[in-house]
């Protein structure tokens, strides 16, 4: 890459300091609309899902632990997969360090896919990764949250993914999709959708991506070819240059 313009000592405080109120804003509104999302409307779950974790057959209001709220990352693992695909494998990494501490923030944070669970425990185990991870193997959970989709909508060419703008781009026509739900469950027990994000809506937690925006280089998506892969199928020299 060119270097940009070389300035000052002082020429680059100034510049700094007009890009800081820009961020200041960015981040007041990001504020603002972190409001508007807590005061969402709920929906109450009535279905009766079950899931295979390694605990046994768990509800969904059971998935919850001691904790009355609950983080589902949808991470694409169908049945007749070999392994989960690399791109929401890039975002499992981002469940591991957040989910220690948000147990002591009432949230239990957890990866829910159609997989097997024989399937998901063994590629748990190659990817080194310690979060709970259950699977709604014949379960109706994937398709209700729309995160995952019958054949015979691919083969029509539509789908309905992120609450219905996404619905012909070829780039989102797959049997599976990624997702966020997050969930309440009260006194009663009773379990209320309180939030979902697909798409470009999962970036706010791919810490990964924050740290190159940091980066003279940014994101470069078109630098770095099939990235990101799974952290066991980079070559050996990407960690020190440009991944091959």
């Amino acid at each position: 890459m060119q270097p940009n313009e070389i300035v000052s000592q002082d020429e680059w405080l100034a510049a700094r300091r007009a890009l800081l109120e820009k961020e200041k804003a960015h981040m007041r509104q990001g504020d603002m609309l972190a409001r508007e999302r807590r005061s969402l409307p709920w929906v109450k779950i009535d279905k009766n899902y079950v899931f295979d974790t390694e605990q046994g057959r768990r509800t969904l209001a059971e998935l919850f632990g001691a904790r009355s709220q609950l983080i589902v990352h949808h991470l694409m693992y169908a049945p007749e997969w070999s392994a989960a695909c690399p791109s929401c494998s890039f975002q499992a990494e981002h469940i591991d360090g957040p989910g220690r501490h948000l147990i002591h923030h009432n949230v239990t944070l957890l990866a829910v896919s159609r997989a097997p669970l024989g399937k998901i425990l063994a590629y748990r185990k190659r990817m080194g990764w310690r979060f709970d991870w259950v699977s709604s193997f014949e379960s109706d959970f994937n398709y209700d949250f729309h995160v995952s989709f019958p054949q015979e909508q691919i083969d029509r060419g539509r789908i309905d993914y992120n609450f219905g703008t996404i619905t012909i781009d070829k780039r989102y026509l797959s049997t599976e999709l990624p997702g966020v739900s997050v969930f309440f469950k009260d006194e009663s027990g009773q379990v209320f959708l309180t939030y979902a994000t697909y798409a470009r809506g999962l970036d706010a937690l791919l810490g990964t991506h924050h740290y190159l925006d940091l980066t003279p280089e940014g994101r470069n998506p078109g630098g770095y070819p099939q990235w990101p892969r799974r952290h066991d199928e980079y070559r050996p020299q990407s960690d020190v240059g440009r991944a091959a």
